[in-house]
């Protein structure tokens, strides 16, 4: 255990001394002191620089990522000292206040304690910081077995399309603490058409902001469960997934019948047609309301500079081809006429079970 450990903290430091130009000297002081700590505690502690430095390449090494040209903006919040409930979702505030930005969206990481025989573990339930319940009958079907978890700790939403779930936090075995989103963090976008009328009738709308709470942050060998991170929509995510896809909203038919599409035949490409004016209603609205998000042709692109400056700086290229395929017109980009080696580095983001 402690060996392995200190290989990958050593790879770690060596890495961070390398890329950031730090003097060697002091690579040396700070890997003999990382060994001394690992063998008389069994683990370590990250400077924060080393915390911050450890995130933005978490970013960078994410294979299924298309937007990370920005890895190096990414703020770090540094909550390993949070010891309450309390604590946590307070930060939690926090990071939501800085990353939705009046809509100027920044990327934001919150990092609570990592995992320690020493301190319980500290878990957040929710898959993302702002995300839509489910109910058997309305609402997001992706979100039912965490909707009912937050019903049976005593939480009751309206039964609509789009009731935002709380936030629910739990350390150690206690019970799970929950608290509904804050008011000034409920930035949400109701989607309207620019050339069709009748759209707003669907009475569609989208959170302005995605913060992922459920993955694992491993950086040197540590791991930090509990590390929500947020970046900006690519408009496909909504209008292509999560609200297109059959198992979640749907929406594609509806879409089609205020547009006056023939469905009774694939052939006519009815889908299609609904699918890129369902995609051109979630930018559009997004712009009109000042909310960062990007269109698939632009992310790709900036992806073309990301692979172009890890190529510059000498460093191995990594990605998912299947997840960096936009999931319209993905032939249209670049992305789709090459490969990637989808081997994964570390620093990174991990799925982990969900805490509950």
């Amino acid at each position: 255990m402690k060996k392995e450990l200190w290989r990958k903290a050593k790879e770690f430091i060596i890495d961070f001394y390398k890329e950031t130009g730090k003097d060697g000297k002091d690579a040396k002081k700070r890997l003999q002191m990382v060994h001394d700590e690992i063998e008389q505690s069994g683990t370590y502690s990250h400077k924060f620089e080393e915390l911050e430095y450890g995130a933005k390449l978490a970013w960078r090494n994410s294979n299924r990522c298309i937007g990370r040209l920005f890895w190096q903006t990414l703020h770090v919040f540094d909550e390993r000292k949070a010891k309450t409930e309390a604590d946590v979702l307070s930060a939690l505030e926090r990071h939501m206040v800085f990353a939705q930005n009046d809509g100027k969206i920044r990327p934001a990481i919150t990092i609570f304690r990592p995992v320690s025989e020493e301190e319980e573990e500290l878990r957040i339930w929710n898959h993302q910081l702002l995300r839509y319940a489910g109910y058997d009958s309305a609402g997001d079907p992706h979100s039912r077995l965490f909707t009912k978890q937050c019903e049976a700790l005593g939480w009751r939403g309206e039964g609509s399309n789009f009731d935002l779930l709380p936030w629910v936090v739990q350390i150690g075995n206690k019970r799970p603490v929950w608290t509904d989103v804050p008011d000034h963090c409920r930035i949400e976008v109701d989607l309207v058409h620019p050339d069709i009328p009748a759209f707003k009738s669907l009475q569609l709308k989208w959170y302005a902001i995605p913060v992922i709470s459920d993955m694992r942050l491993e950086i040197g060998g540590l791991e930090y469960k509990a590390a929500p991170f947020n970046g900006w929509y690519m408009g496909t995510e909504i209008g292509a997934r999560n609200l297109a896809d059959k198992d979640r909203y749907n929406k594609l038919p509806a879409v089609a019948e205020i547009m006056g599409l023939d469905t009774r035949h694939a052939s006519t490409l009815w889908k299609d047609k609904a699918l890129v004016e369902l995609n051109l209603a979630v930018l559009h609205s997004f712009k009109e309301l000042g909310v960062t998000i990007v269109d698939h042709h632009t992310a790709a692109r900036q992806h073309r500079i990301f692979e172009q400056n890890e190529e510059a700086a000498g460093r191995k290229l990594t990605g998912d081809w299947t997840w960096l395929i936009p999931p319209i017109s993905p032939a249209a980009t670049h992305i789709f006429h090459r490969s990637y080696d989808n081997t994964i580095q570390s620093p990174n983001f991990f799925y982990q079970n969900p805490a509950y």
